[in-house]
């Protein structure tokens, strides 16, 4: 598994959603800030009310694979926080709907 470069500090994640600007998907939404790195750095927030830690970290899983796939074709220089949509249930959780959902949010910013 390739090392991702990830936002860890809660100011990071803050300065994302404040000063980013946001994609709504079917399953995720994603909040795009341009960084002065030379790569995309990537941070996943899921609210705790939402499920319980092992749904969580499955739906972390998935998003995490399916940016790694997308990764490779992308501009670089980018912070990028995904969120669950809270109005979509965690049941029908599906790896390709993650996958189509970010690849259709990074061809509307401009990064594929």
């Amino acid at each position: 598994m390739k090392n991702i470069k990830t936002l860890k500090m809660n100011y990071e994640f803050k300065n994302v959603f404040n000063k980013g600007k946001y994609y709504i998907g079917k399953q995720v939404i994603l909040y795009d800030l341009k960084n002065k790195y030379e790569y995309n750095r990537l941070g996943i927030a899921i609210s705790t009310k939402l499920c319980k830690a092992v749904k969580r970290n499955e739906i972390k899983r998935k998003i995490r694979a399916a940016y790694q796939e997308l990764e490779k074709g992308t501009k670089k220089g980018h912070d990028l926080v995904f969120i669950w949509n809270k109005k979509e249930d965690i049941n029908n959780l599906s790896y390709s709907e993650i996958y189509n959902d970010i690849k259709s949010m990074f061809s509307k910013i401009g990064i594929l």
